[in-house]
């Protein structure tokens, strides 16, 4: 604790006035208790008419020149070389509470809160300030009072000093007066030359009001603790000060600031949409292919509305599926949200501009929700040419009368034509599995009279380098002779085409007239 070992009367007319409540007047009772207890301070001139058993002292240009042993009781922590009006206003404050701000420059007389016989004298003698207090002595009511509350005094010294939060009391100007344990610790790792300097640079409440603030200490010292959560309330003169440690939650903070920042500047460059809504269904981050996706105006998505009015503006745009009718669709972005939050929530839009747009939805931590949305037009119009070129192929394979079957160069059988499919009564696309080189070649050795090329042709279709074309004459049991030509194609794939069998049977269109006007 900062100097407390003579400190009763300050500790009964600060601590237990304010904290307890038993009335500032104590200290006055208090003080007319060591009215005549002898001693003057040693080794300096007395002041006229400060003599042992008055509690008096002289202030002059913010120091104590003299003081009687009774008064430095009262006076006990302040520093006597430093120690200006304002020191000396917050000390006797809780009693008199009706001091002025400034020194008076004429004789004040004060009476103590609750207590009229009590009366502290101020007046100005050349270029002192002479205080003095004076008092009927205290009752034995009152003394035992005094001794109970001094019991009580030491319990909470011992409970203050064993919080580990920096508190402490200041005057108006910010000079400490009392401070715990933890405080005077915090001064020293930070390298304060005087306990009494302000560690925290703080703008005093009102009176009636509780300030809660963030602060970074005074510190000369790298490893001392930055920042602080201080609680400031005013009890009369003075003000009671709680600090609390956040160093490592604005240390959290900032880092979750700049990884946002860095998020935000990754986001910046993707041709996705991402809009991010918190657990208020807010908007709380986009980024600009956002605006280009949704054509929805910058100032509307800074302005951070909600998941509802997000995509109203958007229905509104025209940027997603007209539904049907509008309570309908607040049904839907109800489910859209719960498949959201789900992680199962995955559509593709084609909107009335031609465009298709894949949106994704999936949830973040603390509730929040993420939409990402894709522009999948060109992927969309990719897969639907790359169809429509398969189809026109298959219609080409079709149209030959020779049966056609195409291997890769895996040997899997990747195409094949009616033709092929009528000559040898089966479908490879309707079987689970696929089929193979192998498979197709045993399946055309059953039906044929038995021939040795048929090992030669699965080498062939297995092979990637130094092949040429060729054929050979095969003959099905029906007894129908064919030809089987085996060609290389790019990339490894082989054609193998069955020609001269009976020919398919093609619908013939009859009594067609053709006629024609001239």
């Amino acid at each position: 604790m900062l100097l407390l070992t003579t400190r009763l009367v300050k500790r009964l007319t600060l601590i237990l006035a304010l904290s307890i409540g038993c009335g500032a007047g104590l200290a006055a009772v208090l003080g007319c208790w060591v009215l005549n207890r002898p001693g003057l301070r040693p080794g300096e001139t007395p002041g006229a008419g400060i003599t042992e058993g008055h509690i008096a002292f002289l202030l002059r240009d913010g120091r104590i020149y003299n003081a009687s042993r009774a008064a430095q009781k009262i006076l006990a922590g302040l520093r006597f070389e430093d120690a200006g009006w304002d020191q000396v206003r917050a000390r006797l404050a809780p009693a008199f509470p009706d001091l002025p701000a400034q020194a008076p420059d004429r004789t004040l007389h004060l009476h103590a809160v609750d207590l009229p016989e009590t009366r502290l004298t101020i007046q100005p003698e050349a270029d002192f300030l002479r205080i003095e207090l004076t008092g009927r002595p205290p009752t034995a009511a009152e003394m035992v009072l005094f001794l109970l509350q001094s019991a009580e005094l030491d319990m909470l010294r011992v409970a203050m000093a064993s919080i580990p939060s920096p508190f402490w009391e200041s005057d108006a100007t910010g000079w400490v007066i009392w401070a715990n344990a933890a405080y005077q610790d915090l001064s020293e790792r930070a390298g304060s030359e005087a306990l009494e300097t302000p560690l925290f640079d703080l703008v005093l409440p009102e009176a009636s009001e509780t300030s809660r603030v963030r602060v970074s200490v005074r510190s000369n010292q790298p490893d001392a603790p930055a920042w602080y959560e201080v609680t400031t309330r005013n009890t009369n003169a003075t003000w009671l000060h709680h600090a609390v440690d956040i160093d490592a939650v604005v240390r959290a903070e900032t880092a979750q600031r700049n990884f946002v920042q860095t998020l935000t500047k990754t986001f910046a460059h993707l041709p996705i949409g991402l809009a991010i809504f918190d657990r208020d269904r807010q908007l709380a981050l986009f980024n600009p292919a956002l605006i280009d996706l949704t054509s929805l105006p910058a100032n509307f998505l800074s302005g951070r509305p909600n998941l509802l009015s997000f995509f109203d503006h958007m229905r509104e745009n025209r940027m997603m599926p007209e539904p049907k009718n509008y309570t309908g669709w607040r049904e839907q972005m109800a489910e859209l949200v719960a498949a959201a939050s789900d992680d199962r929530y995955s559509e593709t839009w084609s909107l009335p501009s031609g465009l298709t747009y894949k949106i994704t939805g999936r949830p973040h931590p603390d509730g929040a929700i993420a939409f990402l949305i894709e522009d999948i037009s060109a992927e969309i119009s990719l897969t639907r040419r790359f169809r429509a070129e398969m189809e026109l192929s298959q219609s080409v394979l079709d149209a030959i009368e020779d049966a056609v079957a195409v291997f890769s160069h895996l040997g899997v059988l990747t195409y094949c034509n009616a033709a092929y499919r009528e000559l040898w009564k089966t479908d490879p696309d309707s079987a689970f599995a696929e089929m193979t080189v192998l498979d197709a070649t045993r399946h055309w050795q059953m039906a044929c009279e038995p021939n040795p090329i048929w090992a030669d042709l699965r080498e062939f279709a297995l092979e990637s380098q130094d092949r040429a074309a060729w054929g050979a004459e095969l003959m099905l049991k029906t007894g129908q002779s064919m030809e089987c030509r085996v060609e290389p194609l790019v990339g490894g794939a082989t054609v193998v085409c069955f020609s001269g069998a009976a020919p398919r049977t093609i619908p013939k269109v009859q009594n067609l007239h053709l006629s024609t006007e001239g």
